[in-house]
């Protein structure tokens, strides 16, 4: 258990003279990683069930608190922790799976793997979600953030520390001001700031489109602080430091999140004092996720942290090896419950027909509930047995791209 990282990046820990402790080390840091991913693919299930029965009510961005159903908008609010949580863990797991190898191989590894995510993206996952082939849009998504976040950082990783905390620190947090910055398909720079900053759609010609749905920009800022805590995970680290830098790190970025909310001066768009307590809570909650906002990611990343350390503390709980096991075959596990929900989707409208207008949805949230609750053993059990064969079957390259 534990020998998978985030989002396929395998790591072994190089041999050493005191190897059981070491291992038992790595053991206690890689379940408590793979458990927060576990976590976060339960959160995606959530919001990938709500938008499989909820086609119909498709919500803006940021959640319009004003109209938003309050049940829509907390089931929508909790997957908000998902990409920023993988992503970071995207960037930890780059410097574990440095720690026996080269820099150089790092960085050949994390362009390869990049360019796949990006392959899976334009089809696999692609298909999942419009079952159309082939495709007149493409669109831009997670796995296509993901991939080029790891190009990037196949680059970036040959900065000192010191540089890479400060670049990763400067994106994150002063991309906001670059939000005035929207450029006009006539422009040069169009396509490029589409992919960095501004969510767009882009002409491909032969009447094919790709929509920007992740700005990648902040993401890398975001993958670029996750590599740069690496050494806290070191084999060397103090575990009880780890953790309690973990905690005071989550807790900061939360306190802080709640200040620079409250001034409502810089970093998403203004909250409002609506007419009823919950609907100002709500509009106070309501942030911008593509791209993602400062404000987005202090509280989603603080969370992450947070529960990394909460993971790692109660590494021997009954729950951690499970949900490690749900989170050690992340791509396997992400296009099974794609593939899943369009199925279900597909047999529903065969059988029911369009019930909400075109579409095929149900009336009640509850339902997405009920459903993630009926899908969690199903998805589980061949996650478990994929994330086996890959602890097993070292020989058989490509699984480490799955």
């Amino acid at each position: 258990m534990g020998s998978q990282t985030t989002v396929g990046v395998e790591w072994r820990e190089p041999a050493t003279q005191n190897k059981f402790t070491d291992k038992a080390a790595a053991r206690t840091r890689l379940i408590a990683i793979d458990a927060l991913r576990g976590l976060v693919m339960l959160f995606m299930l959530v919001d990938h069930v709500r938008e499989t029965w909820f086609l119909h009510m498709q919500v803006t961005d940021p959640v319009d608190a004003s109209t938003a159903d309050p049940a829509l908008f907390f089931t929508r609010l909790l997957s908000t922790f998902c990409a920023p949580a993988f992503i970071a863990l995207t960037g930890l797991s780059a410097w574990l799976y440095g720690q026996s190898r080269s820099k150089a191989e790092v960085s050949s590894f994390l362009i390869k793997r990049g360019l796949f995510l990006i392959f899976l993206e334009l089809t696999f996952v692609g298909f999942a979600w419009t079952a159309k082939f082939p495709p007149s849009t493409f669109w831009l998504q997670v796995i296509w953030a993901i991939g080029i976040c790891m190009i990037a950082l196949a680059a970036l990783i040959h900065l000192p520390r010191g540089i890479q905390i400060g670049v990763g620190l400067a994106i994150v947090c002063l991309h906001n001001l670059l939000d005035g910055l929207v450029l006009t398909p006539d422009s040069p720079w169009f396509a490029t700031w589409a992919v960095l900053h501004q969510r767009a759609i882009i002409e491909l010609g032969g009447g094919m489109i790709a929509k920007t749905t992740y700005p990648v920009l902040p993401w890398i800022g975001v993958i670029l602080l996750g590599y740069a805590m690496g050494p806290w995970f070191g084999k060397q680290a103090d575990p009880a430091a780890r953790v309690r830098r973990m905690a005071l790190l989550g807790a900061g970025l939360l306190a802080g999140f709640v200040l620079l909310r409250f001034a409502n001066v810089y970093g998403d768009k203004p909250w409002f004092h609506a007419e009823t307590p919950l609907r100002t809570v709500m509009s106070f909650l309501a942030l911008t996720k593509y791209p993602p906002s400062l404000l987005f990611l202090m509280p989603t990343l603080g969370f992450g942290a947070l529960m990394l350390a909460l993971f790692e503390k109660f590494q021997n709980h009954a729950a951690m090896p499970r949900l490690a096991m749900l989170g050690g075959a992340p791509m396997f596990y992400y296009l099974l419950h794609l593939y899943v929900l369009k199925a279900l989707y597909l047999i529903a409208l065969a059988i029911y027909g369009p019930t909400k207008g075109t579409v095929f949805g149900v009336d009640n949230v509850s339902t997405v509930w009920v459903w993630v609750a009926l899908l969690i053993v199903p998805l589980y059990l061949p996650t478990r047995w994929f994330a086996r064969v890959k602890q097993q079957r070292k020989d058989i390259w490509w699984l480490k791209y799955l």
